[in-house]
């Protein structure tokens, strides 16, 4: 397994030659950085993302040697508007990657019966009362973590759960990832974690594949860090680690 880490403000790096080997890599990281606050405090908070650029680090973590009934489980973005049981939701997704298929002490899912605004103060409040130790993120296409996109992203959000309008190029990774037939069909709206309470969790895990996600991280690690690439402030973050395979990593570093 060939890997190259580097440093780049206070994210660590990491680029592996397979998404597999990316995958396997992170999931040891989030094992260890579970495993040290549950030694700690007795147990610990996770917020995953949902995405097929996770599908790696999931079944991976899968296997890790953790006591997962010491572990309550949160995840960071859901979209308005689709039935609770739409094989698209992010919810189902993480139920069928991961939630299921684990003993979790808990798991809170950033859906329900209620109106969004409810769904969102509920939330809140349980961010409130158990504060996420870590977070697992992907980076979006046009930047964004969670589904903060660009033209709604605030680094310093006085909200930590909010409802966004989805931008056209993050409606149509949804396209491109598999998840929706068409441009449509995908929800124009969502619930999300803001960019505050994602910067707010100690300690960040992001896992990144594939092609399509070159010019993200090349703006995230080089550009200017504004909400332009909401990603890029990760670069000021301590506690949080950038995981790549060589197509996500291609325009990023050309050595």
């Amino acid at each position: 397994m060939q890997m190259k880490q580097r440093q780049v403000g206070e994210l660590t790096v990491s680029v592996f030659d397979t998404r597999e080997e990316m995958g396997k890599a992170a999931a040891v990281d989030a094992a260890e950085r579970i495993n040290r606050v549950i030694d700690e405090n007795g147990d610990a908070t996770v917020v995953f993302a949902a995405a097929p650029s996770q599908n790696e680090l999931l079944a991976a973590l899968k296997e890790a040697d953790v006591d997962w009934t010491k572990v309550r489980a949160m995840h960071m973005d859901e979209y308005i508007g689709l039935p609770e049981d739409h094989e698209a939701g992010f919810g189902n997704f993480l139920r069928r990657a991961i939630f299921d298929d684990l003993p979790f002490k808990a798991v809170h899912f950033l859906y329900g019966k209620d109106d969004p605004e409810a769904i969102c103060a509920r939330y809140t409040e349980l961010l409130e009362k158990y504060p996420p130790d870590l977070v697992l993120l992907g980076v979006g296409e046009n930047g964004h973590l969670a589904f903060n996109d660009p033209a709604v992203a605030d680094f310093e959000d006085p909200k930590a759960v909010k409802i966004v309008e989805l931008d056209d190029v993050c409606r149509m990774q949804q396209v491109n990832d598999g998840c929706f037939a068409t441009f449509d069909d995908v929800p124009e709206k969502a619930i999300t974690l803001t960019m505050s309470a994602i910067l707010s969790i100690e300690n960040a895990v992001t896992v990144v594949p594939g092609k399509t996600k070159a010019q993200a991280i090349k703006n995230m690690l080089h550009g200017e860090i504004t909400t332009d690439c909401p990603a890029s402030i990760l670069r000021t973050k301590e506690n949080a680690a950038l995981y790549l395979d060589t197509d996500s990593a291609a325009l990023a570093f050309t050595e």
